[in-house]
C-alpha cells in the first residue's frame, strides 16, 4: 500500500507542482479564468487518487476493497500530492520574489473599483486585503492557506473514488485468460 501511495501521490504531485512552473513561464495573469484552470488541473492531477485506489484494489486485494480502506489509500495519495503542491508553491513564490500576493491584492482591489463599489467599501476592502498580505508573508500561514486550497479537492476525490471502487463490479479487474 505504501508503494502505491508513494508512486501515485508523486505522479499527481509532480503534475500539480509543474503547473506553477508552466503558469509562470507563460506569464499567466491573476483572474477568475485562471482559478478555474487551476482547479481543473487539480482534478486532473488528483485523478491519480482514483487510479491508485483501483490499482490497490485490483492488484493487492484481488479486486475487492471496502470503503474505509479505499478512503485511506485515497487520502494517502492526496496527502503526498498536497505535499508536492505546497513545496511547488513555495518554490514558485521564491522564484518570483514573493510577488504573487502583492499582485493579487492589487488586482482584487482594482476589480472592486472597476465594479463601481462605493469609496468606503473600497477603503475597508483595501485595509482587509493589505492585512491579509501581511499575514501571507508568514510561511506557516502561507502553507496553511496553500493546503486549504488542495486538501478539500483531494478529500472529495478520495471519497468519490472509494464510493465507486468499493463495488467490485465497477471497473472490475481484468482477468488473464
Amino acid at each position: 500500500m505504501g508503494r502505491i501511495i508513494g508512486v501515485y501521490g508523486t505522479i499527481s504531485g509532480l503534475v500539480l507542482a509543474s503547473s506553477f512552473l508552466v503558469g509562470w513561464l507563460m506569464g499567466a495573469e491573476i483572474d477568475d479564468h485562471n482559478v478555474f484552470v487551476g482547479y481543473t488541473i487539480m482534478l486532473v492531477a488528483l485523478s491519480m487518487v482514483f487510479i491508485g485506489v483501483k490499482k490497490y484494489r485490483d492488484t493487492v486485494l484481488g479486486g475487492v476493497i471496502r470503503f474505509w480502506p479505499a478512503v485511506g489509500v485515497g487520502l494517502g495519495i492526496a496527502a503526498v500530492a498536497s505535499l508536492f503542491y505546497v513545496i511547488g508553491w513555495e518554490i514558485y513564490m521564491y522564484a518570483t520574489d514573493y510577488s504573487f500576493m502583492g499582485a493579487y491584492v492589487d488586482s482584487t482591489i482594482a476589480a472592486k473599483q472597476a465594479a463601481g463599489a462605493p469609496a468606503a467599501e473600497i477603503a475597508k476592502f483595501t485595509a482587509e486585503m493589505k492585512a491579509f498580505e501581511v499575514q501571507y508573508a508568514n510561511p506557516l500561514f502561507r502553507v496553511a492557506i496553500t493546503l486549504a486550497e488542495i486538501a478539500p479537492v483531494g478529500m472529495l476525490v478520495a471519497l468519490i473514488s472509494a464510493a465507486l471502487l468499493r463495488k467490485s463490479s465497477f471497473m472490475p479487474a481484468k482477468t488473464r485468460s
